[in-house]
């Protein structure tokens, strides 16, 4: 038996539940060797019959005197009833509905008993407990009598044979390689590897659990953070063109629009426009609080790409914010004499112009398109660019990392460029805390625009009781009666049992039939066409319609400046990051604005989140209290950066573990920024990456 040998070959009892084991995505050896618990039962604590006491965490060790099963005819269940003793006592035992027992245990049988005693009208009683055979070959545990490891499982896959067959599994361990170089184990005290694994899985007790969590966590943050580094270190490797600063041009350009740049915006552009003029790529991420102005500061590098005749491509993850980013840059650079294209499935324009697909991609081929915008779509094998310098990424962790890295290598495709390699800067409007940027995206360098433009009104937030929702459709309409606009947010497209959340298609025929039946209400979602899509928001930017009722496809990027009341129904849906996004829809003008976050549930969770959305409108501050609440997956949409389902055991919050090894990584790039005395790394890397499943 060796890493690759398949679960379904280790034993007959295996064989059985390896189609189970593949729900999990467990196939062989190595695969269950690296499925980690996720929690653990306490069941060193061995006590004497006579030194149990109610309510703790315990177990014993005794024989069987007695064992029968009957059936209790008050609750219809298979009753199996056992007494165990020791040299001090003697204590009853009750398995409800649990009939094999009786085939697995018999009267002699010397057994271990793991769980918590009840006080009964009878005495002290075990029910339910989890029990094991004495096995005199062999002292080492699997369910009772130690640190019990709990795993997440499927439908008949039970946690006795998952334990069984992960302790099948461990004479494989010698096979597993230590890629870590002595003197990172040795400066960091870590555990070997061969060691944390089996700890992990049957520590032998809570301070070698601990050392076996901290190393295995370590590396999976190193090998994220070392990949991060090569992938930083090897665009060292490649050309770029510069970006000549046009400092004239610029200032004539910041001067003229119609409001003032924030210090943090006029920092973030400079720190762009200056990578753009080395000949090394940028790697850049811009992250920003919603409406902190984002979009002008990467107009500002983007004008100085254009002016120095070279090709922009700018991808957003939604058709709606393609089209809208396209109609700001139209207006940004309308004074310009830039050619400005659009590519989405089911747009595609230049200028103000709607052409055929088939032109716009060979006017694109040819360079006759200085800016283009668009979706996924400019990443189909059919689109070439001529001069592609600078890549602008919108909302960058919706993309996967391979279609990132596809919009660039069409750039390394163009003539003569095969060492080359665009400038690449990535936007986000979900605050992330640095550390944390740090550790998913550091590969990219960081600007942060954290201040907000200071003619901005804060919106006023409220959580809605249900007695108060007739006055907040009154309130609505009076916003409406002085020229104002509303969003209506709902979590679901259409109506769901089971789920008991609100649904567009619900709210609207609710608002359009009953509330506001004077007002024109429509209705927007994702499984709306493109063209129907665009028709709805440009009537809706012409304030024809009156209330938009839309799920979260609003949520990143839609400028409307006349709306003032975003409305969120069934919120606790919702994380406190995507709340925040959604609420900065409005709030766009001079006009006050408002939050009405209605809820189906009244639990302290739930309203201690809707409170601290209430109380700050940083999005920095709200994205910390949301990693408390949610975890770092759902709150940054790191789920489709790739990596985190990679992270089997670390979490991208264990800081005392990013700390070391960002120091580690420091010292070793340091000294070796190519890792050449680092094979085993760079293989590992490659591992890694192939398991993340980077499309």
């Amino acid at each position: 038996m060796n890493l690759q040998t398949s679960i379904k070959e280790i034993n007959k009892i295996t064989a059985q539940v390896a189609p189970k084991f593949k729900k999990l995505g467990v196939s062989d050896v190595e695969d269950l060797l690296f499925y980690f618990p996720f929690r653990y039962e306490d069941y060193s604590n061995l006590l004497k019959i006579d030194e149990i006491e109610p309510g703790i965490l315990l177990t014993i060790k005794g024989k069987i005197e007695l064992l029968e099963s009957r059936r209790s005819f008050r609750k219809r269940m298979i009753l199996v009833e056992a007494v165990v003793a020791d040299e001090t006592d003697k204590i009853k035992i009750v398995w409800f509905n649990q009939r094999y027992i009786q085939r697995t245990l018999a009267i002699g049988d010397e057994i271990y008993l793991s769980g918590k005693a009840i006080l009964s009208d009878s005495g002290l009683e075990f029910h339910n407990p989890t029990f094991e055979k004495v096995n005199k070959y062999d002292k080492f545990t699997t369910h009772t009598a130690r640190i019990v490891p709990i795993y997440s499982s499927t439908e008949r896959l039970t946690q006795r044979q998952i334990r069984f067959t992960v302790k099948r599994s461990l004479s494989c361990i010698n096979f597993i390689q230590e890629w870590l170089p002595q003197n990172v184990l040795k400066d960091n005290n870590l555990m070997p590897l061969r060691q944390a694994v089996h700890q992990i899985h049957f520590p032998i007790n809570l301070d070698e659990l601990e050392k076996a969590r901290f190393r295995l966590k370590f590396n999976e943050i190193f090998l994220l953070q070392a990949r991060a580094r090569l992938i930083k270190q090897e665009l060292l490797h490649l050309n770029a063109d510069k970006i000549v600063f046009k400092e004239k041009e610029t200032r004539k350009f910041v001067n003229a629009l119609p409001f003032k740049l924030t210090q943090s915006q006029k920092k973030s552009a400079w720190e762009i426009i200056k990578d753009l003029g080395k000949s090394k790529p940028m790697n850049r991420l811009l992250e920003g609080d919603v409406g902190s102005g984002k979009t002008i500061a990467v107009g500002v590098a983007m004008l100085n790409a254009l002016l120095n005749k070279k090709q922009v491509a700018y991808m957003a993850p939604t058709e709606l914010l393609s089209s809208q980013q396209f109609s700001s840059f139209c207006k940004i650079f309308e004074k310009y004499d830039f050619t400005i294209g659009l590519l989405t499935r089911t747009e595609t324009k230049i200028d103000t112009e709607v052409v055929k697909k088939k032109d716009l991609i060979k006017e694109i081929s040819e360079g006759n398109v200085d800016l283009i915008i668009g979706t996924h779509a400019l990443i189909q094998d059919k689109v070439s660019f001529k001069d592609l310098n600078l890549i602008v990424i919108d909302e960058q962790h919706r993309f996967g990392i391979a279609q990132r890295k596809e919009l660039q290598d069409k750039a390394r495709n163009q003539e003569d460029k095969k060492d080359f390699s665009p400038h690449f800067l990535s936007m986000t409007a979900t605050p992330i805390p640095r550390s944390l940027a740090l550790t998913v995206y550091g590969d990219l360098d960081l600007s942060v625009i954290d201040e907000m433009p200071k003619d901005r009104k804060k919106i006023e937030t409220k959580v809605v009781e249900p007695h108060e929702r007739k006055g907040a459709y009154e309130f609505i309409n009076s916003e409406i009666q002085k020229g104002r606009q509303a969003f209506v947010v709902c979590p679901l497209i259409d109506p769901s049992d089971k789920l008991g959340a609100k649904a567009v298609k619900d709210v609207f025929e609710k608002l359009d039939k009953k509330v506001f039946k004077d007002l024109r209400i429509e209705i927007l979602h994702g499984k709306i066409k493109g063209a129907e899509k665009e028709k709805i928001m440009k009537e809706f930017v012409e304030n024809k319609i009156k209330i938009l009722v839309s799920t979260s496809v609003i949520e990143v990027g839609i400028d409307i400046p006349n709306a003032t009341v975003m409305m969120i129904e069934s919120s606790e849906r919702f994380g406190l990051a995507q709340l925040h996004q959604l609420r900065g829809r409005v709030g766009r003008s001079e006009h006050q604005s408002y939050c009405f976050l209605f809820t189906e549930s009244d639990t302290e969770a739930t309203l201690k989140r809707m409170q601290a959305l209430v109380q700050s409108s940083n999005g920095f501050e709200l994205a910390e209290r949301d990693l408390e609440f949610r975890g770092p997956g759902e709150v940054y949409g790191i789920r489709q950066s790739g990596f985190y389902d990679s992270l089997k055991i670390a979490k991208l919050t264990d800081w005392p573990v990013i700390k070391v090894v960002q120091t580690e990584i420091e010292k070793m790039f340091k000294i070796d920024p190519d890792l050449v005395n680092y094979p085993e790394i760079k293989e590992k890397i490659k591992d890694f990456e192939r398991g993340v499943h980077l499309e």
